[in-house]
């Protein structure tokens, strides 16, 4: 009983959260608050987003703006998830392997997703595939370097254990590593989710003719504010939405650290 209650207090709390966040919302665009750093002056109501989102969802154009944008998201965050976790694993393994190929991803990963634009439609012989390929690079990093930490973390002990009882390295791979590095894998698969969809947006903004980047990217330019609003929440729900997905689907594969955590 006492765990039910526990959970509505913390729904409750949320719920209570995102209220008030509307609730400031309403004011401030209607009474258009002027507060001298930040203006709601031209901010549209909760109500003007409200119909601007439900004149989407009656139109023909919501649901090739979700596919567009859905497809190149997953296409390019799958690609990730491979080729992160499988260099995360052996760099986390070699030192011989961390010292080839580290340094060169470690110059490559502070450079931002907008920067690779360019030179992903040379690279490229269709927008979409440099669209998904910015994806790809936006998902790579968090993705790897959670793997290294969670390779890197695992207890020596145990793979000293595992040798001595005759475990092989394809056995410890699978038996020790993979287990102890699943947990900062999950989290860096999470982060990977939602840095693709901020990638994905930047990418639409210049390259695209569908997805919801696009979408939110013309409004601005015709000054529809309450459509900019509208990409903006699509954006969020869905990264959300494809986030937790992620992180459930990693607490079904690592039930063992759910359990430890409880206990």
């Amino acid at each position: 009983m006492r765990v039910l209650s526990d959970a509505f207090a913390r729904w409750a709390l949320r719920s209570s959260s995102l209220l008030a966040c509307l609730l400031f919302w309403h004011v401030a665009s209607s009474q258009r608050l002027d507060m001298g750093l930040v203006t709601f002056t031209y901010v549209p109501t909760p109500s003007a987003v409200f119909d601007a989102a439900w004149a989407l969802i009656e139109s023909n154009e919501l649901l090739p703006h979700l596919t567009s944008s859905l497809s190149r998201v997953f296409l390019g965050y799958l690609s990730a998830a491979v080729v992160g976790v499988t260099l995360g694993l052996a760099i986390g393994r070699s030192r011989w392997v961390e010292d080839t190929l580290l340094p060169p991803l470690e110059v490559l990963r502070p450079i931002p997703a907008v920067a690779w634009i360019p030179l992903a439609i040379l690279m490229f012989p269709s927008s979409e595939l440099s669209m998904v390929f910015i994806t790809f690079t936006g998902a790579l990093f968090p993705i790897l370097l959670n793997t290294i930490h969670g390779v890197e973390g695992v207890d020596p002990r145990l793979i000293a254990s595992a040798r001595s009882l005759g475990a092989k390295r394809p056995a410890i791979l699978r038996e020790v590593i993979l287990p102890g590095a699943s947990p900062s894998i999950v989290t860096g698969l999470a982060i990977g989710m939602g840095t693709s969809w901020f990638c994905l947006v930047t990418a639409e903004m210049i390259s695209g003719q569908f997805g919801i980047g696009y979408y939110t990217w013309e409004s601005y330019t015709i000054q529809n504010y309450a459509n900019i609003v509208v990409g903006m929440l699509l954006i969020g729900l869905l990264g959300m939405g494809s986030s937790v997905l992620v992180k459930r689907l990693g607490a079904l594969a690592t039930p063992w650290y759910i359990l430890r955590e409880k206990a």
